[in-house]
């Protein structure tokens, strides 16, 4: 069923936009949600299983639907120096938030929460990087796939 578009081309362009910051809005306060309620209740699963369950589907969505069209994304190169980059920023992150949440909620004293941080840390980083150079290999093959289609017209 094909219905009627009553937007000129420039209210397309702003709708557009705003659907874009929307679905960012969304993601993003949709991981602080979650880390909130983790400092807050702890790693009790109960308390963000619904927020947990929509940030995934938004994830696989976003991901899914750019690596469809050959899209990475506006400023960043799917590159080694990137995924590095990126993988330690999350890396750190998450070190973090575990050394906080393990420090303010169990006993384990300062040092072996900044260990158990450490150690998250360094696996975080491991995966990201991994799943980011499997994710960039994904694209690269869909580009080339798609530079060799014939162009419609």
């Amino acid at each position: 069923m094909k219905r009627k578009n009553n937007l000129d081309e420039r209210q397309e362009q702003i709708l557009l936009k705003i659907e874009h910051n929307g679905v960012w809005l969304a993601f993003w306060g949709l991981l602080a949600a979650i880390l909130i309620q983790q400092f807050a209740f702890g790693w009790d699963v109960k308390h963000f299983a619904g927020e947990w369950v929509v940030f995934m589907v938004l994830a696989v969505y976003l991901y899914s639907a750019c690596i469809k069209n050959g899209i990475w994304d506006r400023h960043l190169k799917p590159n080694g120096k990137t995924n590095a980059i990126v993988s330690l920023i999350a890396a750190v992150m998450m070190g973090i938030v575990v050394t906080l949440c393990v420090g303010l909620r169990y006993d384990v004293g300062v040092r072996s929460a900044v260990i158990i941080g450490g150690v998250t840390a360094v696996l975080i980083f491991v995966l990201c990087f991994a799943a980011l150079t499997v994710c960039a290999a994904q694209l690269k093959k869909k580009q080339k796939e798609l530079e060799a289609e014939p162009e419609e017209e």
